[in-house]
């Protein structure tokens, strides 16, 4: 993998100069307008960076964007990699790596989810403060390298607290709906039945999503506090469920979508 990543990290400097990005950020399905908000510096599409998976889902733009926000430097991914995409999870973490090693000290992760809570409606926020997860190998199955991090890493504060009381703070501020609970991440790219709402619910899930664990395990694998905010698409509440479709997801993902990014915006700018 090192050698994988240096080749990568190579094309990608020749590429930005001395540009240094300070935060990374994830966007999820439907939610890739933050990149509106970036004074952009470049773009490189995953397809031309040597060893970068490429996103195989047509709403998943695929670049790379380096520019400032509210004066930070950053690098935003405009795409993610599932694990339903038939990628390994070393794959699928592989461009966290890449930020890490290009510079950034922070990072933030947005996705679209399903509500399990009922008190959590379609259309709201909610900020994550724990995950149980539900995917089926770590990402940091195989051999560790040490310069990485731990062979055992501690996960009993994966998401950053002041961080965290930062961003609830900021959607108070703003009137903006936004909760606080525990994300489920499964394979996917299925949605769940009535069983499986119930079971996720029973477990002490709040939303259930199909990515950001894996991403969120390397970041702090390699040390780097993380953000992350989920937009309610759906609503998984099996004594009421209703079928729904991605075109669904998507809308009610580019609707809340400014909500999130006035959030994002503004804690980024913060630190």
């Amino acid at each position: 993998m090192l050698q994988a990543l240096n080749e990568s990290i190579k094309y990608i400097k020749n590429k930005i100069g001395d540009f240094n990005p300070e935060v990374g950020i994830v966007l999820g399905t439907g939610l890739g307008g933050l990149v509106n908000e970036i004074e952009i510096a470049h773009n490189i599409m995953y397809s031309s960076i040597p060893n970068f998976p490429i996103s195989t889902l047509e709403f998943h733009s695929g670049k790379l964007i380096f520019g400032t926000l509210k004066g930070k430097k950053v690098v935003a991914m405009q795409g993610r990699f599932h694990y339903y995409e038939g990628y390994s999870m070393q794959q699928i973490t592989f461009p966290i790596r890449v930020m890490k090693l290009l510079g950034i000290q922070y990072l933030f992760v947005s996705n679209a989810a399903g509500s399990l809570n009922p008190e959590f409606k379609k259309g709201d926020l909610m900020i994550i403060t724990d995950h149980i997860n539900l995917q089926p190998e770590s990402p940091l199955r195989g051999l560790n390298n040490e310069d990485f991090g731990p062979r055992f890493p501690d996960m009993s504060q994966p998401y950053h607290k002041e961080l965290t009381a930062k961003g609830l703070q900021i959607a108070k501020e703003q009137q903006i709906t936004c909760h606080q609970g525990v994300y489920v991440s499964v394979t996917g790219p299925n949605l769940e039945t009535k069983a499986e709402y119930k079971y996720l619910r029973i477990i002490g899930g709040d939303a259930v999503g199909m990515s950001t664990v894996p991403e969120v395990i390397v970041a702090n694998h390699m040390g780097m506090p993380v953000f992350a905010i989920s937009v309610l698409t759906d609503e998984g509440f099996p004594d009421d469920l209703k079928p729904v479709s991605l075109e669904e997801i998507i809308e009610t993902a580019s609707k809340a979508e400014p909500k999130m990014t006035q959030i994002l915006s503004q804690l980024i700018s913060s630190l």
